[in-house]
């Protein structure tokens, strides 16, 4: 009995998943990749990437795009960290360290969300293209990230900020208990409300979904509104893992994030896409980086290699539109 999906996207992900971990495993001899260290590695990797792809993947859905993502990620760090090592010192005591830890943490969400608001704002009720609209945000908070940390790294977190993005919850890492609920909600919300089938109507024809009476500026508000709060909750995970913030941190992450969700059946024109499909790409992403890390390639090997499967995916899916207009 063969285990099939209706979707061909994620037949095609799970053989490749399969091809992969296989093909590593044979040549991998001095060491099993196979292995509980190997899996507990990916686990605490993905999750942050997996958070920004998803906040990536909302707005391709709605035939948009977000470039600010990383910049807008950096700018929820650094307000957190700042907050925290400004208001958090040796002689605060442990209840008003966790209620600075907390307004640390609002504050930094709170700004990723009003990033979000503006870039949706500018594309909703400015008219501008999402590509030049978030391309100028990502220039502008780039610029502030620099401006406020003078290039600098800002570290030194107190311990139950490091448990996020360290810590084990059953034995399961805590930044993949975040991910696996930050992809649930999302799906729930793209599957099962009015604002997902908005979504989706959006990406798949602008003209009919403003005539069938949907709100579409608001609804433009709502997706990049979504997709900062995903930035900011990346971040925190970011911050904690690494104990520290700075203004380029995480700067290969953008193209990752586009191809994770195109590679997981996102129509780059918007209109299609599913949550387990990203999921599997994003898994099968982390297994080649894994594997070529343990093979002893180089990362900007790896770096280049997403690239390239980026060409070589877009031009697919552009060649199966042309043969299909062609067929018709």
């Amino acid at each position: 009995m063969t285990l099939r999906f209706k979707d061909p996207t994620i037949n095609y992900l799970l053989l490749i998943l399969v091809i992969l971990v296989i093909g590593f495993e044979i040549f991998l001899p001095d060491q099993r990749f196979l292995n509980v260290a190997t899996f507990q590695s990916m686990a605490f990797q993905v999750p942050e990437l997996g958070i920004l792809a998803i906040g990536m993947m909302v707005t391709m859905l709605s035939g948009g795009i977000n470039l600010s993502i990383i910049a807008t990620a950096n700018m929820t760090a650094i307000t957190t960290a700042y907050v925290l090592t400004r208001f958090i010192g040796e002689g605060t005591s442990s209840p008003a360290a966790a209620c600075v830890m907390f307004l640390a943490v609002i504050a930094g969400l709170g700004v990723a969300l009003l990033v979000g608001l503006l870039n949706g704002w500018i594309i909703a009720y400015l008219g501008v293209s999402p590509i030049l609209a978030t391309l100028g945000t990502m220039t502008l908070i780039e610029g502030f990230n620099v401006l406020i940390t003078k290039g600098d790294v800002i570290s030194g977190f107190p311990e139950p900020i490091i448990f996020i993005g360290n810590g084990l919850v059953l034995g399961i890492p805590m930044p993949l208990l975040i991910f696996l609920a930050c992809a649930f909600i999302v799906a729930l919300f793209l599957n099962r409300t009015p604002f997902g089938v908005s979504v989706y109507m959006l990406g798949s024809n602008e003209k009919a979904t403003l005539f069938s009476g949907i709100q579409i500026k608001k609804i433009i508000l709502k997706i990049y509104a979504l997709s900062g709060l995903l930035c900011g909750i990346a971040a925190i995970i970011m911050i904690s893992r690494f104990n520290s913030a700075s203004a380029g941190y995480a700067a290969s992450y953008l193209l990752v994030t586009i191809l994770a969700a195109v590679l997981g059946g996102v129509n780059p024109d918007g209109g299609f896409g599913k949550m387990f499909g990203l999921v599997l790409a994003l898994i099968m992403l982390q297994v080649i980086s894994s594997g070529l890390n343990l093979l002893g390639f180089s990362t900007h090997l790896t770096i280049a290699l997403w690239g390239a499967i980026l060409i070589v995916v877009i031009s697919l899916h552009h060649l199966r539109g042309w043969i299909s207009r062609a067929e018709a």
